[in-house]
């Protein structure tokens, strides 16, 4: 069985009021007794509750991470570079991974509200009415990382994702390609919908139209990257070169391409979007644009912390630049450019 407050007072010959008033360093207790009775917690290795302390009014030290994915490199990044951050801070972090579910996450929202944590970080794709309906009310401060809301209040560290989309796609056409696809996340998510914002613009800006055969939506996984991708090599005119809205979908891409014959970046040039460690790892390397992303993680909980601790009210909004970094998943395009347009 748990040791309770009640053994402790027991073991210890005190009451429970001392025991407690120990607890929260509180009212004046002889050091003798304080010894005695810390020595007794340890005994029994006694943990005082988290939502018992929640209610005095201290705190539980405790911070709730929400991600969509732990097996997306980007946010088990993000999840680490967070935890690591919030053990600088003396927080434990509690990291919910929702499998893009939204009945899932609200359970986790729940939860996390009735463990009282002190703040939740937000990296998911769920809607503003979730937000709103679950987590403003309780007045509890939350923070937005790599994910915008923008009708929502909230500390934001997030990546220029207009930036990234019109650096990957002006990458693709200084090369000398014209017929490019681009492969997003659903486009309800903010981020999706910036990344092919800043593709086109991109197109526009050297003459090239858009062509909506050119852009696919997927889950955010290999396996669909894989099997959209598939679908342009099975027909002529396919893109030469494809922007993937994730390192993920990005090796996907070029798993599809390697199926039909083709050769990366040879006849078909593929950038990803993270920079995670798959893109170090990939055959080829993968050009990719980079988030900065021990440095988001780290910046978020600095803002969070702030904001539990100092009851910062000020909202920190920061959008940080992507860079491309170059490998060698990208190359001029072969003979297979041929006709067309996009």
């Amino acid at each position: 069985m748990k040791p309770t407050i009640y053994d402790v007072a027991r073991e210890a010959g005190v009451s429970i009021t001392t025991v407690s008033k120990i607890i929260n360093g509180k009212g004046r207790i002889s050091i003798e007794t304080q010894k005695k009775v810390l020595h007794i917690m340890e005994q029994l290795n006694y943990q005082p509750s988290l939502v018992a302390t929640a209610l005095t009014g201290k705190g539980t030290r405790t911070i709730g991470l929400l991600i969509p994915d732990l097996a997306n490199p980007f946010f088990a990044e993000l999840a680490r570079s967070v935890e690591d951050r919030g053990h600088e801070h003396g927080f434990s972090v509690i990291i919910c991974s929702s499998d893009n579910n939204e009945e899932k996450m609200k359970r986790y929202i729940a939860m996390l509200q009735q463990k009282c944590v002190d703040g939740m970080i937000i990296a998911t794709g769920i809607g503003e009415q979730v937000v709103e309906q679950q987590l403003l009310p309780s007045n509890m401060p939350i923070a937005l990382i790599a994910r915008d809301m923008p009708g929502i209040s909230a500390q934001t560290v997030l990546v220029d994702d207009f930036a990234g989309g019109y650096l990957a796609a002006t990458h693709l056409i200084e090369l000398g390609h014209t017929r490019i696809g681009i492969l997003t996340e659903p486009l309800h998510l903010v981020s999706s919908l910036e990344r092919l914002r800043g593709y086109r613009q991109a197109l526009a800006d050297h003459q090239l139209s858009f062509s909506a055969d050119f852009h696919k939506q997927s889950d955010s996984r290999i396996e669909k990257g894989k099997e959209k991708a598939s679908e342009w090599f099975q027909r002529p005119g396919s893109p030469t070169a494809i922007f993937a809205s994730n390192d993920l979908l990005a090796i996907g891409v070029m798993q599809a391409a390697r199926d039909a014959g083709l050769r990366v970046p040879e006849d078909v040039s593929v950038v990803g979007f993270d920079n995670t460690i798959l893109a170090e790892i990939s055959d080829p390397p993968l050009t990719t644009i980079a988030q900065p992303i021990e440095h988001m993680g780290h910046q978020v909980i600095d803002y969070l912390v702030q904001v539990i601790v100092e009851d910062e009210k000020e909202k920190q909004r920061v959008v940080i630049q992507p860079e491309l970094v170059v490998r060698k998943s990208t190359a001029a395009p072969s003979g297979r450019e041929g006709s067309g347009c996009i």
